[in-house]
């Protein structure tokens, strides 16, 4: 799989990076909206390490971007974004952060997840989980899409009725860069890491996403300086998808990259 593909004409001044870790291809909607106006470029994230992916980010940014570069990076993407403007500064413009996780605090989400399923999607979500850590088959992209996208459902208000456009669910690389991330986030590694970002900064989190907007909002207010925070009523974790929010989303992003 090539690690990047490229949307509207040059140059390249925007990169929207996705997250998982493990689930290339989710931006792409994004790409498409901003290509009208933009050069805009979409990292595929094909490295097993946190360090593997902040090299991977930079070298396409620099082989194909008009640097520096705006980067729209969600959930995991926004902190792989944050790490990418610490150790190459030259190369990020500004940071646009959608559903970033808690700074402070790694989250277990599994309740509040099932919680928001009903009873037969619950018993789909465990089954599934099952097949994807502890099962005997050899190709788990299969069912780990079908359980990311039972996640996708329970963390949104009210989705359009979207196609999932992953290219392949990567359970190696989510479980490599993930467990990887937990101990990072736990051990107050990003919190660490972010005040050293001296690019603007832009937060944009939903009121029903999981991930709790005051475990972004809070500690970054305090480390960085030029930092703005904007919550969306009625929308979930993926702003794009939200029936309410995602006008109001793509109105607010737009007006970012300007």
């Amino acid at each position: 799989m090539k690690n990047v593909r490229l949307y509207g004409n040059k140059p390249y001044t925007v990169a929207v990076v996705h997250g998982g870790p493990g689930a290339p291809g989710e931006m792409a909607p994004v790409a498409r909206e901003l290509e009208r106006d933009y050069g805009v470029m979409e990292p595929l994230q094909t490295k097993d390490s946190i360090s593997g992916q902040v090299e991977e980010l930079a070298g396409v940014l620099k082989e194909h971007g008009t640097l520096p570069v705006v980067l729209v990076g969600h959930s995991w993407g926004a902190v792989l974004s944050c790490l990418t403007a610490v150790h190459f500064p030259t190369l990020v413009k500004k940071l646009i952060l959608i559903g970033m996780p808690s700074l402070e605090k790694p989250l277990d989400l599994s309740p509040l997840w099932l919680s928001r399923l009903s009873e037969e999607e619950r018993i789909e979500y465990l089954s599934l989980e099952n097949l994807v850590w502890d099962g005997a088959v050899e190709d788990k992209s299969e069912p780990m899409g079908r359980l990311f996208r039972l996640i996708a459902k329970a963390e949104s208000y009210d989705p359009l009725p979207v196609k999932d456009e992953v290219l392949q669910y990567q359970l190696d690389i989510n479980i490599a860069v993930g467990l990887e991330m937990r101990k990072f986030l736990g051990g107050g590694g990003l919190l660490k890491a972010s005040r050293q970002v001296t690019c603007p900064v832009v937060a944009i989190h939903g009121d029903y996403d999981p991930r709790i907007a005051e475990g972004v909002r809070e500690p970054l207010v305090r480390v960085l300086k030029d930092f703005r925070f904007i919550l969306l009523e009625k929308c979930g974790h993926e702003p794009w998808v939200e029936k309410f929010a995602r006008d109001e989303f793509y109105d607010i992003l737009k007006n970012e990259l300007e």
